[in-house]
């Protein structure tokens, strides 16, 4: 049951995946500012002021807009959080990293503005998702196939590994994080790679690049300096997901993002992994 006398009346969201959620919970009428990065829902940014960048933001505008709430992302944004609090705003700040972290956060956002069992249906319905993922690579695993190895990559220049809800979505879809120890380092400067080179031996089957607001080119990875014996690289296997559908920790992630991960998956699967069998080791484990 949704209450919408409950709650915050008047939200700012400084990150994208809170106004997507509010937007589905059906309560987008409580949002009065939204981040100049909001791409989703696309009718947020023709209906909504935007008032903050990532690391910034108009405080005297959001002052102006009277919120009750503000909902920020990191610890990158606490001197905005800060300034806020300041001015005697009331401001909520997650910090979710990985899967059941950003499960918790929706949960709680839900519950904030009176719509917790509405939140708990959605949030059930992704997780229904999730588990026919994982049945699926399950059965083709026990038919005989193996998990491909994944290069995520972020950024490019220099190259950053995927943070810590990519790879454990990659694992959900059925792939294997060729740098799961990375992901642990919540902080892009610690998932720098000081050395490329280590992607070639680690010799990965897939490299998906979500370079964060511009434009993958798998041609410029293809041409990096003794990468061109990467089996992804020599199969034509250089994927992309936009970054506002797997690198924003809400929403989009854990159902475009993971779904577009799946589906990559599973065409490697059925494509170069199918010819590759009889040249590797299989590989089982749990989906």
């Amino acid at each position: 049951m949704t209450r919408p006398d409950l709650g915050p009346q008047r939200i700012v969201c400084l990150t994208e995946e809170t106004t997507e959620w509010l937007y589905l919970l059906g309560q987008q009428h409580r949002i009065v500012g939204i981040s100049g990065y909001t791409v989703r829902p696309r009718q947020a940014r023709q209906e909504k002021p935007r008032v903050s960048a990532f690391l910034s933001a108009k405080i005297d505008q959001i002052l102006a807009l009277r919120p009750d709430h503000v909902f920020g992302f990191s610890d990158l944004q606490a001197d905005i959080a800060a300034a806020l609090i300041r001015a005697g705003v009331a401001v909520t700040v997650f910090n979710q990293r990985s899967v059941e972290e950003i499960f918790a956060m929706l949960w709680q956002v839900a519950a904030l503005v009176g719509c917790a069992q509405q939140g708990e249906r959605l949030l059930e319905a992704m997780r229904a998702r999730h588990a026919a993922m994982r049945a699926e690579i399950q059965r083709r695993l026990q038919q005989g196939a193996r998990r491909p190895r994944v290069y995520f990559e972020e950024w490019d220049d220099p190259p950053i590994t995927a943070i810590r809800w990519v790879s454990e979505l990659i694992e959900l879809a059925g792939g294997q994080d060729i740098f799961p120890e990375r992901a642990r380092e919540p902080l892009g400067k610690d998932r720098v790679l000081p050395d490329p080179q280590e992607v070639v031996r680690r010799a990965p089957d897939l490299i998906i690049g979500s370079w964060c607001g511009k434009k993958f080119r798998p041609e410029r990875v293809a041409a990096r300096p003794g990468w061109q014996d990467v089996p992804a690289v020599r199969d034509g296997q250089l994927h992309e997901i936009k970054s506002a559908d797997i690198l924003q920790p809400g929403p989009a992630a854990l159902t475009d993002g993971v779904a577009q991960l799946h589906r990559l998956i599973l065409a490697w699967m059925d494509g170069p992994g199918r010819a590759a069998e009889g040249q590797r080791p299989r590989e089982g484990g749990d989906a």
